[in-house]
């Protein structure tokens, strides 16, 4: 099939089998995501049917690729003159200058909750990267009909906020009451964003669902996300700063509180910079210790029991549901980045070398293009209900946690070493052995 047939096949399958909403603007040049609002679990299901009904196998490169940006893009993915260019440049560039020690080039957001807090420590001239020890491994829910969420009404902040305020000295304190209505919470949100010093920042919780003006990377409704507001000159608009997204500007005030009174989120905490010292050693090392799970991968450990669920059909699941079940796995996958801010804390701390740095980023890499693939078998083994491809979405899941396993023993490895350096009269092994929080 040419560039052009392979377009047409797109928009029939978006408009046909999908009943894609948002078909207005397509086009060679419209943007996935932008423009078509098409998140990364849609994507793979267009190359899904691409395969089922027309026979394109989706090419390896399609799972890595992070340029695919319009459809023209998407088209150019199953040319096999074009130019790959994963193999001319590195897919995601770490760090410039002189390696992982040199300037750092761009900063990991997996974690909303995270990346917020983290803003303030960046801006107070801190070492932000040790506090995402946390975040590859951070808690996930899964429903009792067996489906995997990144977020649900028992998962808290509750760890993330204790040790942020041991390890860096800021109080952070949840200004909204569950107990409360929305409407009286939503009074001490104006008060506290009227009232806001220089230093200080104001999180909430909103679905970004209905805040349209903003793009939606996993199409999720409801899509519960913490950002931080501040007053502007205009009081008809309030200034949105979303480090996990890389954006901040000025919305409509009316628009965002619509988001935030939704009945799917209610969250928020308000804390200073100005508080801020570097964390100590000894702080550190208990924190890298009560997140890290040595002995298993959490994430993989669930995903089987899903599958194995959906497969047996137990507790009413449906097989064919398999790939709704997990619909939201993409959010939890870029987690697995934070794994680079652990090896970079470390790696710059014990000065090694920067070339082997870069490999280790690759095999982080590879293990979120295997959750990627993982994830892709899964959507084929649901939609054609044929058990014959349930081999592969068991050999992706123990790659996957081949993989993991790889990273985090050598994760723990540097971690004995940097502990070695920084507490010469202990000379002892850290228990660095937890179940999961």
């Amino acid at each position: 099939m040419t560039r052009d047939e392979i377009m047409a096949a797109v928009q029939t399958i978006l408009s046909e089998q999908m009943m894609h909403p948002h078909l207005e603007g397509f086009g060679p040049l419209a943007r996935l995501n932008e423009d078509l609002y098409l998140d990364s679990v849609l994507i793979l299901q267009i190359f899904l049917n691409l395969e089922l009904e027309y026979g394109l196998a989706m090419p390896e490169k399609a799972i890595s690729q992070q340029d695919v940006v319009t459809v023209e893009d998407l088209a150019g993915l199953f040319d096999p003159e074009a130019v790959d260019p994963a193999s001319a440049v590195q897919t995601v560039p770490a760090f410039v200058g002189e390696g992982v020690h040199g300037e750092a080039a761009y900063d990991i957001k997996v974690h909303c909750f995270v990346s917020c807090v983290c803003e303030a420590v960046k801006r107070a001239g801190l070492d932000h990267r040790p506090f995402y020890f946390g975040v590859w491994d951070a808690k996930f829910a899964v429903t009792d009909r067996w489906q995997l969420r990144y977020h649900a009404a028992d998962i808290s902040q509750e760890f993330f906020r204790g040790w942020f305020e041991r390890l860096y000295a800021v109080s952070v304190r949840e200004w909204y009451d569950p107990a409360m209505t929305k409407i009286e919470n939503l009074a001490v949100l104006l008060d506290l964003v009227e009232t806001r010093p220089e230093t200080g920042y104001v999180m909430v919780m909103l679905d970004m669902f209905h805040l349209p003006e903003r793009e939606n990377k996993f199409n999720q409704n409801p899509f519960p996300h913490y950002l931080m507001l501040a007053k502007t000159e205009d009081p008809q608009n309030w200034f949105v700063l979303d480090p996990d997204y890389r954006w901040q500007g000025d919305i409509a005030r009316d628009k965002v509180i619509h988001a935030i009174l939704q009945p799917t989120v209610g969250g928020g905490y308000v804390f200073d910079r100005a508080e801020a010292r570097a964390p100590q050693d000894e702080d550190l090392r208990a924190y890298f210790d009560a997140c890290f799970v040595s002995d298993r991968n959490p994430l993989l450990d669930s995903l089987r029991e899903i599958v194995a669920a959906h497969v047996e059909e137990r507790d009413g699941t449906r097989l064919a549901d398999l790939d709704l079940a997990l619909r939201e796995l993409p959010v939890i996958t870029i987690r697995k980045y934070a794994y680079e801010h652990g090896f970079a804390f470390f790696w710059r701390a014990l000065k090694l070398p920067a070339a082997e740095f870069d490999v280790w980023c690759d095999d982080i890499e590879a293990l979120v293009n295997a959750l990627k693939a993982l994830q892709y078998a899964a959507m084929k083994l649901a939609q054609t209900g044929d058990r014959a491809f349930l081999p592969p979405v068991l050999a992706h899941l123990d790659q996957c946690d081949r993989l993991e396993t790889r990273v985090k023993g050598k994760l723990a490895e540097i971690f004995a070493l940097w502990c070695e350096q920084q507490f010469p009269a202990a000379m002892e092994q850290p228990q660095s052995r937890r179940a999961a929080r």
